[in-house]
C-alpha cells in the first residue's frame, strides 16, 4: 500500500513510497457489546492503523443531513408509477344485465281483445351504457318480433341524460320512445352486479299474460244439439258392428274421368256412414284413405234447409227430415253422397247375414262391374305429303319431338366415299335435250343419288347440278312402301326415272366395272350381259371411222365426266362424224 506520497508529484508508479512499517491492513470493528447491549461504535482508525481526521457534529446537524435529499448528487427523486388503468370496454367486456319486462299495447280494430300485453327482455351493455330492447319470437303470431329498439344510447328525459344502470330495478317503468315498459325480474348476474355496487333490489314481479292467448289456450266449446234417441242403447247392441259395401263411382262420361273403386262402412252403433278409397299400385294418386270421414248422411233436408251453411255449422234433426240408414243400401243400387253417384256391387259375409236377419233380403248376388277394354287403335301414318324422305316425315308421327331415323352405320364405315358414277342421257321428244349428258353418281354409304350436268358451252342451258343428294323412289312403288333405286338398277342401257324425267344410262367408269365383277351376285343377268358388250366392243378392234368416232366419244366422256365445258360446235363436229351413240 502507498504512503505518505510527495507533494507535487502525481500518484503513479515510482513517485509514491511504501511505509514498511506498516502491517495491519484490516478493517476496524464497528459493532461492540456493553453491558450484554449491542451498540455502534465510530471506527477512530483507519486501515493500516492510520487515524482518521474527522469533525465531531451533533446531533441536530446529523439529523439535518439524514433528512436532506441528496438532490446535487442524485438530482429529484422519482415519483411512484401510478398503477395500471383499464379502460371501460375491456374492464366490462360481454358483461350485460338483463331485465325482463313487457308493455301495453291497444289493439283498437278488435272485438275479441281491447289491448295486447307483450313481454320482451331489456339488456344494458356495461361497456359503453348502451341498451336494446328484443322480444322473443313466437310462431304463427302473425305480429313483427325480435329487435324492437336496437344497440343505442337511450334518453330518459327531455335534457339529454342517458339511462345508467344506477336508473334500473326491479318493480319500475321506464319510458322508452313513446312505450312505457314495465321491469318485473331480472337474472341472476344482475342481481349480483347490482347489490355488490350498493344498490337495493325491489322485490320480483310476475310477468303479465296476455288475456286473448290465455284464451286461445282453452278447449273450443262443443255444440251438439240434445237428442231424445236412446243412443247408449244402441252403442250397446251394435258395437264393433260394421256393415261393409263394396260400390265404384264411373265418371268416364267426364273429360280424363274414369272409373275408381270404393268401400263403404256403415257403422250400425251410431248409425254413420265412412268412405274409403282403394288405391292401386302406381295409380299415381296420393294415398289419402278417407273420401267422406265418418259421419251421418242426411238424405231429405227440410225445404228451408237447402241454403243451410253445412260447412261451417253441424246439421241436427231440425235441418234434417229423413237419415240414411241401414235399409237405403242395397247391393245393386245406387246411392248420391256429396254430389257423387256410387253404385254398389257387393258386400261382405256379415252385411249378407244382416239383411237376412233384419229384412228378410236372401238375394245379394256379386254384380260384375269390369268393363271390357275397347280394342287397341291400329296407328296408322298419314299420307305422304311429299316433302322429304318417308322415313324422316313419319319421324313426326312417333314423337313430339322428332328425331332423325337410325342410320346403318357399319353400312357407312365400309362403303364410305365409294361412289359408282355412270353417264345418261335424258329421253325427251325436245331435240334440244338429245344432246344433254348427265354424270349419275350413286353413293353406296347412304344409297343416295345426285345428278350432275355438265355446263357445254352455247348451248343455251345453264349446267350444273341438277339433283341434289336424295333417294329416288321407283316409279312402280307406293307411296306407303317406298322401294328405292339400288345399285343393281344401274347398268348400260337401264332406264331411269327420277320425279317424272327418263335417263338412259351409256356408260360407266373403271370403278363401276370392278364394282360389278367383285358383286356380281347384286345384279341381274341382263345388267351383266351388258356391261360383257360393252367391254367386247371397246376390245374388238375398229376401222378407222370407228377408231375416230371412240376416240372422240372417250375424250366427250371423260370430259362430261370430270364436269369441264364442252362448246356446241364440237359437240356437233364429233357426233355428225362418228357412228357410235
Amino acid at each position: 500500500m502507498v504512503s505518505n506520497p510527495v507533494h507535487g508529484l502525481p500518484f503513479l508508479p515510482g513517485t509514491s513510497f511504501k511505509d514498511s512499517t506498516k502491517t495491519a491492513f484490516h478493517r476496524s470493528q464497528t459493532l461492540g457489546y456493553r453491558n450484554g447491549y449491542a451498540i455502534v461504535r465510530r471506527p477512530t482508525v483507519g486501515i493500516g492503523g492510520d487515524r482518521l481526521q474527522f469533525n465531531q457534529l451533533s446531533q441536530a446537524v446529523l439529523d439535518e443531513l439524514a433528512s436532506k435529499a441528496p438532490v446535487l448528487t442524485y438530482g429529484q427523486p422519482k415519483q411512484a408509477p401510478p398503477a395500471d388503468f383499464i379502460p371501460a370496454h375491456v374492464a366490462f367486456d360481454k358483461k350485460v344485465l338483463k331485465f325482463n319486462a313487457y308493455f301495453q299495447e291497444d289493439v283498437p280494430m278488435s272485438t275479441e281483445e281491447q289491448y295486447r300485453i307483450r313481454q320482451v327482455n331489456i339488456y344494458y351493455y356495461l361497456e359503453d351504457d348502451s341498451m336494446s330492447v328484443i322480444e322473443p319470437v313466437v310462431e304463427n303470431s302473425g305480429i313483427p318480433q325480435g329487435k324492437l329498439i336496437k344497440r343505442q344510447r337511450l334518453a330518459k328525459n327531455d335534457r339529454g341524460d342517458h339511462y345508467h344502470w344506477k336508473d334500473l330495478n326491479r318493480g319500475i317503468n321506464i319510458t322508452i320512445y313513446g312505450k312505457t315498459f314495465r321491469v318485473v325480474d331480472c337474472d341472476q348476474f344482475t342481481q349480483v352486479f347490482l347489490e355488490s355496487q350498493g344498490i337495493e333490489l325491489n322485490p320480483p314481479e310476475k310477468m303479465a299474460l296476455d288475456p286473448y292467448t290465455e284464451l286461445r289456450k282453452q278447449p273450443l266449446r262443443k255444440y251438439v244439439t240434445p237428442s231424445d234417441f236412446d243412443q247408449l242403447k244402441q252403442f250397446l247392441t251394435f258395437d264393433k258392428q260394421v256393415l261393409r259395401f263394396y260400390a265404384i263411382w264411373d265418371d268416364t262420361d267426364s273429360m280424363y274421368g274414369e272409373c275408381r273403386t270404393y268401400i263403404i262402412h256403415y257403422y250400425l252403433m251410431d248409425d254413420t256412414v265412412e268412405i274409403r278409397e282403394v288405391h292401386e299400385r302406381n295409380d299415381g294418386r296420393d294415398p289419402f284413405p278417407l273420401l267422406m270421414n265418418r259421419q251421418r248422411m242426411p238424405k231429405v233436408l227440410v225445404e228451408n234447409a237447402k241454403n243451410f251453411p253445412q260447412c261451417v255449422l253441424e246439421i241436427s234433426d231440425q235441418e234434417v227430415l229423413e237419415w240414411y240408414t241401414a235399409k237405403d243400401f242395397i247391393v245393386g243400387k245406387s246411392l248420391t253422397v256429396l254430389g257423387r253417384t256410387f253404385f254398389i256391387y257387393d258386400c261382405d259375409p256379415f252385411t249378407r247375414r244382416y239383411y237376412k236377419e233384419k229384412f228378410g233380403i236372401t238375394d245379394l248376388p256379386r254384380i260384375d262391374v269390369n268393363k271390357q277394354e275397347p280394342p287397341p287403335v291400329k296407328q296408322e301414318l298419314p299420307p305422304y305429303n311429299g316433302f322429304g324422305l318417308v322415313e324422316d316425315s313419319a319421324q313426326n308421327c312417333f314423337a313430339l319431338i322428332p328425331k332423325a331415323p337410325k342410320k346403318d352405320v357399319i353400312k357407312m364405315l365400309v362403303n364410305d366415299n365409294k361412289v359408282l358414277r355412270y353417264l345418261a342421257a335424258l329421253e325427251s321428244p325436245i331435240p334440244e335435250d338429245k344432246d344433254r349428258r348427265f354424270v349419275f353418281s350413286y353413293f353406296l354409304a347412304t344409297d343416295m343419288i345426285s345428278i350432275f350436268e355438265p355446263p357445254v358451252r352455247n348451248s343455251g342451258i345453264i349446267g350444273g347440278k341438277y339433283l341434289g343428294r336424295t333417294k329416288v323412289v321407283k316409279p312402280y312403288s307406293t307411296v306407303d312402301n317406298p322401294i328405292y333405286y339400288g345399285p343393281s338398277d344401274f347398268f348400260i342401257g337401264a332406264v331411269i326415272e327420277v320425279f317424272g324425267h327418263r335417263f338412259i344410262i351409256l356408260d360407266t367408269d373403271e370403278y363401276v366395272l370392278k364394282y360389278m365383277e367383285s358383286n356380281a351376285a347384286q345384279y341381274s343377268p341382263e345388267a351383266l350381259a351388258s356391261v360383257q358388250k360393252h367391254v367386247r366392243k371397246l376390245e374388238a378392234p375398229a376401222s378407222e371411222s370407228e377408231r375416230f368416232a371412240f376416240t372422240s366419244f372417250h375424250w366427250l366422256h371423260i370430259r362430261l365426266l370430270k364436269g369441264s365445258c364442252v362448246d356446241i360446235p364440237t359437240v356437233s363436229f364429233l357426233f355428225c362424224n362418228s357412228v357410235y351413240i
